[in-house]
C-alpha cells in the first residue's frame, strides 16, 4: 500500500489521464509536455523504492525517446536510438534475472515474437524512408527481445513488453504509410499502449524484485544493482 500512496505514482496516474485527454483533443503543445513527464515520474518512483538501476536507465531512454520524437522529423532516428537503448537495458535486466534459461525451456516464446518482428518488418519495409530503413530491423529485434525476455521472467512485465511491441508496431506502420497516422484514435491508441507498457514493465520488475528479496536471505541494503547505491 505504501507504493500505491507514493506521490510519484499518484502523479503518474494524474498525468496519464491528462495526457490522454489532451492527446484525444490534439491540444498541442500540452500533450507533448505531459507525454515527456510520464517516464520521469516513474523514474522518481523507482528511485524512491530503491529499484534496479537498469530499470532507471531504461526509463531514461524512454524519456529521451519521447522527447526527441516530439522534435522535427530529422530527430526521429535519434528518438529510435534512445528507445533502442532503453530496450537494451530492459533485455539486460531480464537476462540477468534468468530469462535465457527460461526461454530455452519455452522456445515457443522466441519463435512467436521472432515471427511477429519479421512480419512487422516485411509489412512496413516498402514504405519506410531510406534514413530509417536500416534501423527498423535492429529496433524490431530489440522490441521482440524485450517482450520475450520479460515474459520469461514475469507475466506482468511480459504483458508490458507485448504492449510496447504493438504500440511501436503501429508507429512503424504509420511511418510506412500502411496506417493513417491522422486517423481518429490512432495517436490515442499508440499512447495508451505505450503508457501501459512502461507501467507494466516497471511494476512487474519492482514486484518481481520484492518477491525475490522476500524469498531469499539477501539483505536489501547489500544489493549493488539498485538506485541510488553504487557497486562496491
Amino acid at each position: 500500500m505504501e507504493a500505491v500512496r507514493s506521490p510519484w505514482l499518484l502523479a503518474f496516474g494524474v498525468v496519464t489521464v491528462v495526457h490522454l485527454a489532451l492527446n484525444a483533443a490534439d491540444a498541442a503543445p500540452w500533450d507533448s509536455i505531459t507525454k515527456c513527464l510520464l517516464a520521469p515520474l516513474l523514474i522518481g518512483w523507482v528511485a524512491q523504492l530503491g529499484g534496479p538501476r537498469l530499470l532507471v536507465l531504461a526509463l531514461v531512454g524512454c524519456f529521451l525517446g519521447d522527447l526527441f520524437l516530439e522534435l522535427p522529423e530529422a530527430w526521429f532516428p535519434v528518438g529510435m536510438a534512445a528507445f533502442a537503448a532503453a530496450h537494451v537495458c530492459f533485455i539486460r535486466f531480464f537476462v540477468q534475472r534468468g530469462a535465457l534459461a527460461r526461454l530455452r525451456r519455452r522456445p515457443w516464446i522466441v519463435l512467436v515474437y521472432g515471427a511477429a518482428a519479421v512480419a512487422m518488418i516485411a509489412w512496413c519495409w516498402g514504405g519506410l524512408a531510406d534514413d530509417i530503413r536500416p534501423l527498423v530491423p535492429v529496433y524490431a529485434a530489440l522490441l521482440a527481445g524485450t517482450a520475450a525476455t520479460a515474459l520469461a521472467v514475469d507475466v506482468r512485465a511480459g504483458l508490458g513488453g507485448l504492449l510496447f511491441l504493438v504500440s511501436d508496431g503501429i508507429i512503424a506502420a504509420s511511418e510506412a504509410g500502411r496506417l493513417d497516422p491522422d486517423a481518429v484514435g490512432t495517436g490515442l491508441a499508440i499512447m495508451a499502449l505505450y503508457i501501459g507498457a512502461i507501467f507494466l514493465l516497471t511494476t512487474g520488475i519492482l514486484d518481481k524484485e520484492r518477491r525475490t528479496l522476500a524469498a531469499s536471505d539477501v539483505e536489501p541494503s547489500a544489493r549493488t544493482d539498485c538506485w541510488p547505491r553504487m557497486p562496491a
